[in-house]
C-alpha cells in the first residue's frame, strides 16, 4: 500500500498552512504599522533597522524592495516622525547611513511582544529536533524567496520549477 495519496494531502495541507499564515501575517503587519502611525513599506524599514542596526540607504531599498526615489520619501517621513537618522558616511559621502533612533526601539518592538510571548510559549512544547527542522524550513524557505525576488527584480518571467 503506498503512502503517496497521504503524502501528497499533507503537502497539500502544509502549502495551504503556509499560505494562511502569509497571508496572516501581512494583515498583522498592516494592523501593526497603522498603530504606528507608518506605512508598511516603513514597517518594513524600521523592522530591518531594528535587527541591523544601521544600514546604507541602498541597503534598505534592497530589503524593503522599494526604489531608491521611494526609499527617500520613506526615510524622508521617517525622520520627520522621529524614528530615524539619515547621515552621509563619512567613509564615502554619496552614500546615507539609516539608523532607528535608540528611544524609538521599544516603540517599535512593543506591539509584537505578546504575540512574541505567545510564539515563545507554543515553540517550548517542541522538541530540540523539531525547532531545528522548523529553523532549518524557514532557512531554506528565505533562500527561495531571496532567489526568486532576485529573478523577479531581473525580469525573468521564465516559469520553471529548480
Amino acid at each position: 500500500m503506498s503512502h503517496e495519496p497521504a503524502r501528497a494531502s499533507t503537502i497539500a495541507d502544509l502549502m495551504r498552512a503556509g499560505r494562511e499564515m502569509s497571508r496572516l501575517s501581512t494583515v498583522f503587519r498592516y494592523a501593526i504599522a497603522e498603530r504606528l502611525g507608518v506605512t508598511v513599506s516603513d514597517l518594513e524599514c524600521l523592522d530591518y533597522l531594528a535587527d541591523v542596526g544601521s544600514a546604507t540607504a541602498g541597503q534598505v531599498a534592497e530589503r524593503t524592495n522599494l526604489t531608491t526615489g521611494a526609499v527617500t520619501s520613506m526615510l524622508r517621513r521617517l525622520q520627520q516622525a522621529g524614528y530615524v537618522t539619515a547621515d552621509r558616511d563619512p567613509a564615502d559621502r554619496r552614500r546615507v547611513i539609516v539608523t532607528l533612533r535608540p528611544e524609538r526601539i521599544a516603540e517599535v518592538e512593543r506591539p509584537y511582544e505578546r504575540f512574541a510571548a505567545r510564539a515563545e510559549r507554543l515553540v517550548e512544547g517542541y522538541s530540540v529536533e523539531e525547532v531545528m527542522l522548523l529553523v532549518g524550513h524557514y532557512e531554506r524557505m528565505q533562500s527561495m524567496y531571496l532567489a526568486e525576488l532576485d529573478r523577479l527584480r531581473s525580469g525573468d518571467t521564465a516559469q520553471r520549477s529548480d
